[in-house]
């Protein structure tokens, strides 16, 4: 028998919100059961939410998570055409990374640039005013 999952058990297990797993329902990423208003979460659902979540902490999207978990084949025909996809997605989203980083070095070291020019010309006021007290 399969193990099933309430709603709160998920979202407690992967410390996230209730809203959240009827956000990735609502997008078709999940397919519970239902019985009444309860919702059925089946084994399959837990891995997919799972798969979702690591997805999101990588930087995709959820059309490019939903692409990659629905290749996903028991039989395991479609595995490396979805290892290459992840492979493939995981390298664009490094680049962009990557160039974010450059991007905020370049910013950072501008900054360190402006508040050192910053801190000089206090020096020189501090000095000046110092001097013009002594003289006075």
């Amino acid at each position: 028998m399969e193990n099933t999952y309430s709603i709160a058990q998920l979202a407690r297990e992967f410390q996230i919100t209730a809203r959240t797993i009827r956000f990735y329902e609502d997008r078709g990423l999940l397919s519970p059961r239902r019985a009444g208003s309860r919702r059925i979460f089946a084994d399959r659902d837990r891995v997919r939410l799972k798969l979702i979540l690591r997805g999101k902490r990588l930087g995709l999207t959820l059309e490019e998570i939903s692409e990659i978990i629905d290749m996903y084949d028991p039989s395991g025909s479609n595995d490396a055409r979805q290892l290459v996809l992840l492979c493939s997605r995981i390298r664009e989203h490094r680049a962009v990374l990557l160039t974010k980083l450059r991007d905020i070095e370049a910013t950072l070291a501008a900054m360190d640039d402006v508040e050192r020019g910053c801190h000089e010309r206090l020096d020189e006021r501090l000095a000046r005013s110092t001097r013009r007290n002594t003289l006075n």
